[in-house]
């Protein structure tokens, strides 16, 4: 597995699914036995085209008054997502529904930032 996803598996036993998209090249994986987990060509095309998609008109938005964009955290009904843009793409985490998105910012930003973010 990517040493990427390593990173991000291992800030939370919480964490179902990370992915890395990163000059058009998707890297994922999700944790095995996964309740009401989503389908795995489902998951690519949000990777490939929703969050790319939504982190470009969140981030105009910010840019115009609101200081910028620094990441997006989307509830589904089985889990919650955070998108944060990194250097060339974004890395997407999947959160499971019990847990608190907001606790796990801080270790996110800081496998971002060691990216070149």
């Amino acid at each position: 597995m990517d040493s990427v996803l390593d990173r991000v598996f291992a800030l939370s036993p919480d964490i179902r699914y990370v992915a890395r998209l990163h000059g058009g090249r998707l890297v994922s994986a999700m944790r095995p036995n996964l309740a009401n987990a989503s389908a795995s060509e489902s998951d690519k095309y949000e990777e490939l085209l929703v969050n790319p998609t939504l982190l470009t008109l969140a981030s105009r938005r910010g840019e115009l008054d609101c200081g910028g964009l620094e990441y997006l955290i989307l509830r589904y009904g089985s889990f919650f997502e955070l998108v944060y843009p990194a250097p060339g793409g974004h890395l997407s985490v999947g959160i499971e529904p019990h847990a608190d998105p907001l606790a796990l910012v801080p270790g996110v930003r800081a496998v971002a930032e060691s990216l070149g973010a």
